[in-house]
This record gives structure tokens, sequence and C-alpha cells, in this order.
């Protein structure tokens, strides 16, 4: 796999992480409560949602950015049948 292609999809997984968990955060029956889902405002709560925001978002970007370099890693040091590190000649040196 060539290197824009991995960097390139690990900005899409992490875009997509980002997104999928501000969605499920924000659908949980907690954040609902702190944001005032229930009657007349009662328990409205924007301290709960700003400290929990940063959180979200952050794991939401970094765990699948991770998982994606991780599995390219993993994937880029199989050996290959026919590469060069089989006929002893490095592919730095060619």
């Amino acid at each position: 796999m060539k290197r824009d292609a991995v960097t390139g999809g690990g900005c899409l997984v992490s875009a997509a992480g980002v997104v999928g968990a501000l969605w499920l955060w924000g659908a949980s029956n907690r954040t609902q409560r702190h944001l005032g889902n229930e009657f007349e405002n009662n328990g409205q709560d924007f301290g709960a949602a700003l400290t929990e925001l940063p959180f979200v978002f952050l794991a939401g970007a970094v765990v699948p950015a991770v998982v994606w370099g991780l599995g390219a890693w993993l994937l880029g040091r199989r050996r290959r049948p026919g590469s060069s590190e089989s006929s002893g000649v490095s592919e730095f040196h060619a």
C-alpha cells in the first residue's frame, strides 16, 4: 500500500470516528438529560457537556487512527513472496 493511501485512509477513519463518537454521545440518555430534554429543562447542566465534549472528540479521533496505524504497520511487516528480503538485498540499497 502506498504511503499517501495509508495516510488518507487514516484521516478518513479518524474523521468518521469523531462523527460517530459525537453522534453516540449526543444520542445517549445521560447527555439528553444534561442538555435539558426533561420536563421544563429540569436538570439542565451545560458544565457536563463542556467537560465531556473534548474527551469524546479526542477519543473519537485518536482511537480509530491508532487502530488504523497499527493495522497498516502489521500489514506492512508481513512478508510477501518474492520480496527483496528473501533475496538478501535491502529495498533501501537497490
